[in-house]
């Protein structure tokens, strides 16, 4: 085994309001300077809906990450975008690029109109100009601009997951009184594979070693913007000022000295989790080749026990810290994915094995109205499985890969800890119904509370268990070989500096 660490992440969507305060949070820190102006390294997006960019999951379009061809009885995984040699026919002109208008023409205001418009009757306005030419222009798009659209025919009718689902699944997006929405924030999954690594031509973009982040190096990059075809969920973005790519860093330099990243600090909900967990890096080739039906179960089979004695064995001769190994044993996000399988990635379809996952939101609660406008419980309050308003077949394609086994299996563990709390607090739930939930499950009295206490009863300190990084020693093995290769000839040599 060759076992690392990753820093990874769960979002439980049940507890998002789409509030956008983690989005104004990291726009403020890490994009507020002139080229990022269009970049939301996090975003929250309306679900059914088209997203940011426009149509982002359309791999058709866009041909973000991985696919696997088949040869006989070997299975290849390769770039969905193009090979090496196809690289270079594309490397000058990309036709899988996003345009300007499938994000947005970055603007601002003309703020000396108010100040130097003529004394008059009317109200002067300050006009919206491009932040790229300085003309005039009539904002038409944006970040969040299809925010709380349910049931548009445009966004909620063009969501490419639809594709999948019958008309009268459809359908029941536009049904007025059956009307539902639900929020994803979405940042870098900072992937153990990640695609946008593997496509830029430059080597610009890494992993780090102690913790997993993928970042793009500044000195490195040389504007060829394959990464932000070569992202699936295309969260890599480039800058027309500086002329280099960005991405979410993850806040790296606060996880340093122990704080949790700005989205997750300033999260309204508190529906972000944070931990370490410990992988198998000799598995994930195939993981990434495994067929769509085992996509989801072989990417959980990478992730590895943190309290197995033989796990703890191999990381520490692996060179992992003790402080990791114990963060990764509090890790809230283990609990969520591998222990209680409630989270799980999204468009796993895509090869990448995101290092983000989701918990599903759960059905809207049931109620009915007597005369004189009193509310009583319904025969079916929390809802069923079998009449949930969202598709099962359309959750099971964001996060299964097209699987509905999966996604049912998190919702019946999510619904059986609704029965039981509900039958413990307030007693007017049916113990037989709240007894077949838990044989169904296999959920004790315990883990049920456990995820009641991690869910709602959490501190600050439950949400985000961040591991020492180990900067020092990263720092001091990167110079040693930078010695080593200077002492030996092997690699690049650093030019004389020259000049005062």
């Amino acid at each position: 085994m060759d076992i690392r660490s990753q820093i990874s992440m769960v979002f439980h969507l049940d507890k998002c309001i789409g509030c956008h305060t983690c989005s104004i949070a990291c726009k403020n820190i890490w994009t507020d300077r002139k080229g990022t102006d269009y970049m939301w390294w996090n975003n929250v997006e309306t679900k059914p809906g088209t997203g940011y960019p426009t149509l982002w999951e359309d791999q058709g379009k866009y041909r973000g990450g991985w696919e696997v061809t088949s040869k006989g009885n070997s299975r290849k995984l390769g770039l969905k975008l193009q090979t090496r040699v196809g690289e270079l026919g594309d490397i000058f002109y990309n036709p899988a690029m996003p345009q300007l208008d499938d994000y947005y023409e970055p603007f601002t205001y003309r703020y000396q109109d108010l100040f130097n418009a003529p004394a008059g009757d009317d109200q002067p306005i300050a006009r919206p100009v491009s932040q790229i030419d300085g003309r005039p222009i009539e904002i038409e798009a944006g970040p969040n601009w299809d925010d709380d659209l349910s049931g548009s025919p445009i966004y909620a009718a063009n969501d490419p997951q639809n594709d999948s689902m019958s008309e009268a699944e459809r359908q029941l997006f536009f049904t007025l009184y059956k009307l539902v929405f639900f929020y994803i924030p979405r940042i870098c999954n900072h992937c153990l594979n990640p695609s946008c690594l593997a496509a830029c031509p430059a080597g610009a973009i890494y992993k780090r070693g102690e913790d997993g982040i993928v970042l793009v190096s500044q000195d490195k990059c040389r504007a060829w913007r394959m990464c932000v075809s070569g992202c699936p969920y295309k969260k890599v973005y480039y800058n027309w000022a500086t002329g280099k790519s960005e991405k979410c860093i993850l806040c790296y330099p606060r996880q340093e000295t122990g704080q949790a990243p700005a989205c997750f600090h300033v999260c309204v909900g508190r529906i972000r989790y944070l931990g370490v967990l410990l992988y198998d890096a000799e598995q994930i080739e195939e993981a990434g080749k495994a067929p769509a039906e085992g996509l989801v179960d072989e990417q959980l089979k990478l992730i590895l026990d943190p309290m197995d004695p033989s796990v703890v064995a191999a990381a520490q001769k692996n060179g992992i810290p003790d402080g990791v190994i114990e963060a990764a044993q509090k890790s809230p996000v283990y609990r969520f994915v591998k222990q209680w399988k409630l989270a799980l990635p999204l468009h796993p379809e895509f090869r990448t094995l995101p290092m983000l996952f989701y918990v599903p939101p759960l059905l809207p609660v049931v109620s009915t109205e007597q005369e004189g406008g009193i509310h009583r419980l319904s025969d079916d309050f929390f809802g069923s499985l079998e009449n949930a308003r969202l598709p099962i077949q359309y959750m099971a394609r964001l996060f299964a890969a097209g699987q509905e086994g999966p996604v049912r299996a998190a919702y019946q563990r999510l619904l059986a800890v609704r029965y039981y709390k509900r039958a413990e607090t307030v007693g007017d739930y049916d113990p037989k119904l709240v007894n077949q939930a838990l044989a169904e499950t296999g959920l004790t009295a315990l883990e049920i509370n456990d995820i009641y206490n991690l869910t709602v009863k959490t501190t600050y300190y439950e949400n985000f268990v961040i591991p020492p990084m180990g900067r020092e020693a990263a720092i001091g093995a990167a110079e040693d070989t930078h010695k080593h290769r200077e002492e030996t000839g092997f690699g690049y040599r650093r030019p004389p500096r020259r000049g005062p």
